[in-house]
Order: C-alpha cells, then structure tokens, then sequence
C-alpha cells in the first residue's frame, strides 16, 4: 500500500528537467508526521523556493514517517533512484542513524546529501556555580578521574547528545570512551534540571534547550559546538577557539536520490544556497531558533561522510553497534 500510494503521488509530476530547471511540480518528502524538524524543513524551504521565484509551481511536500527516517530512504532508494524532482528533508538525526545501521542495512551512499542551511547548535553546559571554566578544565577533569564527571543529555545512550562530549574528548587524546559516564533522560529539559541541581555535572544538548535557563543565570555554557560564535549569543566561546576541532549542530537540510544527474545535483544546491541567502530563510531561522550554518554541494556531501565515520566508530567503542 505504502509502495503504491507514493507512485501515485509521483505519477503527476514530469520526469524529464529542462535546461531552465523542473518543468513540473517537485516535491519535498518529510520523513515524519506533520509538526516535527522534517516537516518543517520541508516546507519551509519550499515555500521559499516558490516564493523567491527558484521553481514555477509550489513543491509538494508529502509526510512519510516510518523507522526514524528509515521509510522514506528505502522508498527513495528503492523506488525513486533517478527521479529529478524529489528531494527528502535530513538532518543530523539522519546521519546517526546511517552510521548506526538503523536503516536495515542502507547506507548513506546510496543518495546524494545536498547541503544543510541551518541549525540548533550543540552545546556543552554546567550549573551556574560549578568548578569547571572552560572546556580544558572539563577535559582534564576527566583524564584525571573519568568517573568525577557525569554528563546527561536528551538522548538515549549512543543518540547525538551522548556522542557529542566524546567526539570533543577524542581531540584531546582520551582513549577510554567507555569509562565516561552518561545518563540519558527524556529531553534537554530533564537533563539540565539534573546538572543544575548537581545530580550531573555536565549537560549535552542543544542551544533552543537551554535559552531559557541561561536567560535566567541558572547555567554557563562552556562551548557551543559550531565553526563560529552564534549571534546573540557573542560571549559563548566555540569549542574550536579551545583547541578542540569539534562541530556537533543539529542540521537542517536535504538529500535527493543517487541516481540523478550532476547537473540536478548542482541545481538543487544552487537554489539551497539562494534559500539561505535570502531574506524569508534568515527571518525563519530567527523565528525557529537556528543558527547559521551553510554547506551546500561537494563541501556538504564531505563533511556529512566524515560525520557518518566518525559517529559510527564512536558507536562501536561504546558498543552501540558490533
């Protein structure tokens, strides 16, 4: 039925792409119900691309939830390989799963990832009052005794928030992944009560999880995990000005089928590219809490494999995955 029910909603739309672009309607599939992180990628940048005049008819933007995003990557792969007018909303979530092999076997190579225009930064946070300073006082204190520091975060164990502290512990030499110490609660919200009453000592996350909490001087924020300060937020140190090369954010973006041509390829990154340089995806970012961050073609596609890598080795260390 499910099978079905998408060629349906593909037999309206031209396959063939012109030398001006999609002579068709497209469409954008959310990997998930209406309301959630996909959807909304979707349909925002939809939107804009009608709106900014980079397509000729609205994009379509059907909602296909099923095994975390696993759903909708078999359909583009099995069903969709080379179809130019399809492209599938992603996000960090997407390349976690892939690295975990929670799409039943696929893998990331079997589509082409687009590029990323924005996201909720990761971010490393302690109580107001606690000893740590920075993010080397937070390292050294767990190469001196890994047990002193537990970290907690909204995701399970082996999910993004708990890789997050490992990925930064890996530049700084530490070997023993699995002798730090993690508690995953329900949400950002949960792990942070935890560490400002002292029941943790360190909170992983992401920034639209904490702002409230910082506002009201209840945290400090050692580094936020981005190439560049968030604006607004000026005075929050990145973890690359402290020595550890680690960006961890959220992303928010898209990939298309692998069996496209280059030339589809270079034209959805190109109208990406014009969504995040316009006025309407500034204001949304703004609107939806997300910081800048724009990778959008080959540079994109690079550092979506590198992330893939390491989290899949970071997940065997702490076995997660054989």
């Amino acid at each position: 039925m499910k099978t079905h029910f998408f060629k349906t909603l593909a037999l309206g739309a031209a396959m063939a792409v012109s030398s001006v672009g999609i002579a068709a309607s497209a469409e954008c599939v959310a990997p998930a119900n209406p309301g959630g992180g996909w959807d909304f990628t979707c349909r925002q940048i939809s939107k804009i691309m009608f709106d900014i005049g980079l397509v000729d008819k609205p994009i379509q933007v059907p909602n296909m939830a099923g095994a975390g995003g696993g759903l909708a990557f078999n359909h583009v792969v099995n069903e969709r390989n080379d179809d130019a007018e399809l492209i599938v909303a992603a996000s960090t979530a997407t390349s976690t799963r892939l690295a975990q092999n929670a799409y039943a076997g696929m893998t990331a190579d079997q589509v082409r990832f687009v590029g990323a225009i924005g996201a909720d930064p990761g971010v490393i946070v302690v109580a107001k009052d606690s000893p740590l300073m920075s993010l080397g006082d937070m390292v050294d204190a767990i190469k001196t005794d890994p047990g002193s520091i537990t970290f907690a975060g909204g995701s399970a164990v082996g999910g993004f928030d708990h890789l997050k502290p490992l990925m930064i512990l890996q530049r700084a030499d530490f070997t023993d992944i699995t002798a730090v110490k993690y508690i995953g609660l329900d949400g950002g919200a949960d792990a942070i009560t935890q560490t400002i009453g002292g029941f943790t000592q360190v909170m992983t996350g992401d920034m639209s999880e904490i702002v409230g909490f910082l506002g009201a001087g209840d945290i400090r924020v050692l580094a936020v995990l981005t190439d560049e300060r968030i604006p607004g937020f000026e005075d929050i140190p990145t973890a690359k000005e402290q020595g550890f090369d680690v960006v961890a954010v959220n992303w928010r973006g898209l990939y298309i089928p692998k069996g496209v041509s280059d030339d589809t390829f270079n034209m959805w990154a190109d109208r990406l590219q014009q969504v995040a340089d316009s006025d309407d995806w500034k204001a949304a970012m703004v609107a939806n809490g997300l910081a800048p961050f724009t990778k959008v073609g080959g540079d994109f596609q690079s550092y979506v494999d590198g992330l893939i890598a390491e989290i899949n080795q970071l997940s065997k260390e702490i076995g997660v995955i054989q």
